[in-house]
């Protein structure tokens, strides 16, 4: 699985990457066929609370899968957006057992 970290309007830490990846790889216990995982993490309007937005865009066989969260902290953004992502994959995989 290829990930791809981007950050945008600031530089992310090796800490804040390897939060991402870490956090990031586990969703291949949802769904192993996973391909690519862009993260793209930006700061939007500064100098307020819930300024840090991170998506996550999952390419799968036969899909893309997007999700995007807003907070307080990347960390919680990734955390939030990976939980989402989750749900995303595992009805994805149950829509494709039907056919």
């Amino acid at each position: 699985m290829e990930v791809k970290i981007q950050s945008i309007h600031f530089d992310a830490t090796e800490k804040l990457q390897a939060f991402v990846e870490k956090k990031v790889a586990k969703l291949e216990k949802t769904y192993e066929d996973i391909q690519k995982v862009e993260v793209q993490l930006k700061v939007v309007k500064p100098a307020t609370a819930n300024n840090k937005e991170a998506s996550l865009t999952v390419t799968v066989p036969g899909g893309t899968l997007f999700v995007e969260k807003v907070s307080d902290t990347f960390e919680e953004s990734i955390d939030l957006g990976v939980d989402s992502m989750r749900v995303q994959l595992q009805k994805f995989k149950e829509k494709l057992r039907k056919y």
